[in-house]
């Protein structure tokens, strides 16, 4: 590996293989969207208005205040959610109208406020257990359909596969809105079916550099297409506020969704599974990558070892670090416009502000890290098993320290905002650790 020297003129950026990078990149973003946009979409789609803790409160004043008093507090947390609202005489009680988001609620009684009608922010009443479930859901199907995917990946079509499965999964994403109507039940067996295509295109992808990245540029081209998992909920997070506050909470489903259907359409034309039989690819470029693979490449394919696969240390290793990394990654991504709201109270645009700067900052460290860790390996700075547990420790440690710190360090706005971020971003160590490992030891 470390004797590979390219060609004396190889297209870098301008080249067939980044474009690759750069189109799984964006498939990557497209999944992370549909998967993590419902956290910040849960706090318009859920009647927050039920205040916590009054009902055993211990209070001598009279019963028509603490009634009152109820009443404008559930009052003020619709307006802190949806804006100002015109009271209504009617019949019924009071009814309450706000023209900017089409939304009625109505005094039933002196005790509950309810949601009337809703043409373009319907809310649901969700318990925080339900809604937990349903950001959650989607990781069941991840976890099923991974260990069969990757088997099924040396046997069909890399192309048909990612292709379809981000076709899928964005199909269910438009179904979400609708299957919100008939129940929280759909949307967890609709977010559990996302799972499990996502599973298919985030397993899958890993198999495309096996002919297409040189040794070299493996963890600079791998940590390029994997940062689209970072950037994406960057990007979800940065816009659904802004889609939520104009166009109802549904759209926000609806875009990504045709978003990925698109793309799904795009990958389908443009990649090709071998350097060999792209179309636009230079003749230099298609020499260098054949020639730096050539001593790696094996002539047959051999049977899967399993018993020897459960008995590898290093596989064990590479898949408990993983799941650690995923696992903080994954409650970062979903947790953060929560943990924004309940700290510091403030609407859906501008929790969605801050809720991507954590996951900006951890997709430019995932290009760094990926760059550093090539530039190491090409210049003999370190070996390749010091690069992996040197980025891996990074990568795994510096998160929880930070996190930590956000317990107990971050009484102030600035405070809370710093260690979310580096706790974030520091994670992206990973990409030239433990996530570019498993090609390090998987035959050729």
């Amino acid at each position: 590996m470390d004797n590979q020297v390219p060609p004396r003129k190889v297209p870098n950026f301008c080249s067939i293989r980044y474009g690759i990078a750069l189109l799984l990149l964006l498939c990557n973003v497209i999944v992370m969207s549909q998967r993590v946009c419902m956290s910040l979409t849960m706090i318009a789609m859920v009647n927050s208005t039920e205040p916590h803790g009054l009902s055993n409160t211990s209070t001598k004043e009279p019963q028509d205040n603490i009634k009152k008093k109820k009443r404008q507090l559930k009052l003020w947390s619709l307006e802190h959610f949806f804006g100002t609202f015109t009271p209504i005489p009617t019949h019924h009680g009071t009814c309450c109208y706000n023209p900017g988001q089409l939304i009625f609620f109505k005094y039933e009684s002196q005790e509950r406020i309810s949601v009337c009608c809703s043409t373009k922010n319907p809310v649901y009443n969700w318990s925080t257990e339900i809604q937990g479930i349903m950001l959650s859901s989607i990781f069941y199907g991840i976890l099923i359909s991974q260990i069969p995917a990757g088997y099924l990946s040396g046997i069909y079509s890399l192309k048909k596969m990612v292709g379809s499965a981000l076709l899928l999964s964005s199909l269910f994403t438009l179904l979400i809105p609708l299957a919100a109507e008939f129940g929280e039940a759909l949307v967890i067996i609709c977010r559990v079916i996302q799972g499990l295509f996502q599973g298919i295109a985030l397993t899958t992808q890993q198999v495309v550099w096996i002919k297409w990245a040189p040794p070299l540029e493996q963890v600079r081209l791998t940590s390029l297409s994997l940062s689209g998992l970072l950037l994406g909920p960057c990007v979800v997070l940065l816009i659904t506020g802004f889609i939520c506050d104009s166009l109802g909470w549904p759209m926000v489903f609806y875009i990504f969704g045709a978003c990925g259907c698109a793309l799904s359409l795009l990958w389908l034309v443009l990649f090709y599974e071998d350097p060999k039989d792209h179309p636009c690819i230079s003749k230099s470029e298609k020499e260098y990558i054949t020639s730096a693979l050539a001593q790696q490449v094996s002539s047959s394919a051999p049977s899967l070892p399993i018993k020897a696969v459960l008995k590898s240390p290093p596989l064990w290793v590479i898949s408990l670090c993983n799941f650690a990394f995923f696992w903080a990654n994954s409650f970062l991504s979903l947790y953060i416009p929560m943990f924004i709201n309940s700290k510091f109270h403030i609407n859906v645009k501008e929790n969605g502000l801050l809720s991507s700067l954590p996951h900006l900052f951890a997709w430019i460290f995932a290009i760094l890290a990926g760059h550093m860790a090539d530039v190491f390996l090409s210049r003999n700075i370190l070996s390749l098993l010091t690069i992996r547990k040197l980025f891996t420790l990074l990568g795994l440690l510096l998160p929880a320290l930070f996190s930590l710190c956000l317990l107990y360090l971050s009484s102030s706005f600035h405070g809370t905002m710093i260690f979310l971020i580096l706790a974030n971003a520091t994670g992206s160590f990973c990409m030239g650790g433990i996530l570019i490992n498993v090609l390090d030891i998987a035959p050729r």
